[in-house]
């Protein structure tokens, strides 16, 4: 039984979901989305918070402020309302309406960024308001989740030893690329790992992290306009650029089946099949993906058959319908 006195007190860590008899290929997906923040990004939020705190940079008159595509903005909204705390959360036009409400809901303000810079994007303009923010009123604390290092310690400390306790013999683990916490902290963890694991970042197709070029991004939480500053890239195997088209089929097929996830999880899992596809063709290979979060705050976009088809076609939903083990 687990009983707490606080809503970050709680991460289930122990719940994989075996994706053979839907996707017909070994692979386990870890699911992140049940805490009561709804997602993984309430590990580096509180672990950046409690830093914040034991350094002495939050005081009763502070603003918490941060810039989020949606699931850290709710995460900290949480932990705000939990300890308290004034939050403000920057986000942009792409961020779902129900997680916007969320946040308000939870107590946080919240401000959407309209304008995307020349060079830098959406992202690069709310980090350039909250710089503005931070200069004029000294109340305002960002916790900064591109170069915080308390973002991926989060995860070093319990994503990955997580994943290694229920898979002592694991080969290969597949990570989202947003901020690159999650995956800096997990690489970070299976580097000193005492068995060769290799990490493979998911990205999205239009994303800088990586060096590829900028393009549209319309699902929040994978991918950046500006190459987050935690970043190593010495410490990432591969890397896979998925496009959204796919992510969002992705969805919809494990949604059929009952399970459903957030479009960053559809992302993973496409990347995490098109690796082990091309790389271990017989299924030898014990590999995990990392599902950030679960799906409803996404029906209004990736779960909305219009919005898909008015970005990505008409045909971006038309894949077979897998009952057991036949494509019908």
């Amino acid at each position: 039984m687990a009983v707490i006195s606080a809503p970050h007190e709680y991460n289930e860590e122990q719940l994989f979901v075996d994706l053979e008899p839907i996707m017909h290929r070994s692979l386990y997906l870890k699911c992140e989305g049940f805490n009561f923040a709804g997602s993984i990004k309430l590990k580096p939020a509180a672990e950046m918070v409690a830093a914040a705190e034991r350094e002495g940079l939050i005081s009763s008159r502070s603003i918490l402020v941060e810039s989020s595509s949606g699931n850290l903005g709710v995460a900290l909204s949480t932990i705000a309302a939990s300890k308290g705390y004034e939050f403000l959360c920057v986000t942009d036009s792409r961020c779902n309406l129900s997680t916007r409400r969320l946040m308000e809901s939870l107590g946080s303000r919240v401000h959407v960024i309209t304008d995307p810079l020349a060079d830098g994007g959406l992202l690069g303009a709310r980090i350039a308001h909250i710089r503005a923010l931070c200069a004029a009123d000294d109340r305002y604390v960002w916790l900064n989740q591109y170069q915080n290092a308390n973002n991926w310690i989060a995860h070093y400390r319990s994503t990955a030893p997580a994943i290694a306790r229920e898979f002592p013999e694991l080969d290969v683990v597949f990570v989202g690329a947003g901020t690159t916490g999650t995956l800096m902290g997990c690489a970070r963890y299976f580097r000193e790992y005492p068995r060769p694991v290799r990490v493979v970042a998911v990205d999205s197709v239009g994303s800088v992290t990586f060096g590829a070029p900028a393009g549209r991004r319309m699902i929040p939480g994978l991918g950046t306009s500006v190459r987050p500053a935690i970043l190593e890239p010495s410490y990432v195997d591969a890397v896979v650029h998925v496009d959204e088209a796919d992510a969002v089929r992705a969805c919809h097929r494990l949604a059929r089946r009952g399970f459903l996830v957030g479009g960053s999880t559809g992302t993973v899992v496409t990347g995490a099949l098109r690796w082990l596809s091309e790389n271990d063709p017989d299924g030898n290979l014990t590999a995990v993906a990392i599902s950030p979060d679960l799906g409803e705050r996404y029906l209004d976009t990736v779960y909305q058959d219009s919005w898909a088809r008015d970005l990505y076609g008409d045909d971006v939903l038309d894949f077979p319908e897998v009952v057991g083990n036949t494509a019908v």
